[in-house]
């Protein structure tokens, strides 16, 4: 019997741990942002080739109704941070805030972009890896953005913009209030 009791306690140890670390999470979201306005685009941009797959360059771009924006290779929307100084390459955005706002990460230097006009180029993130930038500016994308087409991050505590293709600060509201 000690051993079945024993082995309850590290279960109960283990879901006390998951549970704990599912709150952090949950708080490290909320702590960059105050949920802001919604909004998407329509199926389809240039991010997506014939049967919903997304491309193969690091950035690419779609059609919103903010207009043609920069999305991921898998179609999520990408972000400024106002806090961030062009060209400084790094990041104000550190802590709890990556957790909320994490960075665009790129396989080599030399990213590759399908559509992007804008200067790409990279720096050393605040989480160690190459994070992409645009014009200077390091991108990030929004946690609470659930698929393609979200801009949940737009307007964020009036710091988080999404990236029109040509490198400049979408600072519009979005007119509609989900993805696709």
């Amino acid at each position: 019997m000690r051993g079945s009791s024993t082995t309850l306690r590290r279960i109960r140890a283990r879901r006390a741990v998951a549970l704990a670390a599912a709150c952090t999470l949950a708080g490290a979201l909320a702590a960059c942002s105050d949920g802001g306005p919604g909004g998407g685009y329509g199926g389809g941009g240039a991010d997506e080739e014939p049967g919903g797959t997304a491309s193969d360059a690091t950035l690419a771009t779609a059609d919103s109704d903010l207009g043609e924006i920069v999305v991921d290779g898998e179609g999520m929307t990408v972000y400024y941070f106002s806090n961030d100084e062009p060209g400084s390459g790094e990041s104000a955005c550190t802590d709890d805030c990556l957790a909320a706002w994490p960075p665009v990460h790129a396989d080599g230097e030399d990213p590759q972009v399908d559509g992007v006009t804008a200067e790409v180029g990279t720096i050393t993130g605040n989480d160690g890896e190459l994070q992409v930038t645009l014009d200077g500016r390091p991108l990030y994308l929004y946690a609470q953005d659930a698929r393609p087409g979200d801009v949940t991050g737009q307007g964020v505590d009036d710091v988080w913009w999404v990236v029109a293709h040509d490198g400049a600060e979408v600072t519009k509201a979005s007119d509609s209030g989900g993805g696709y």
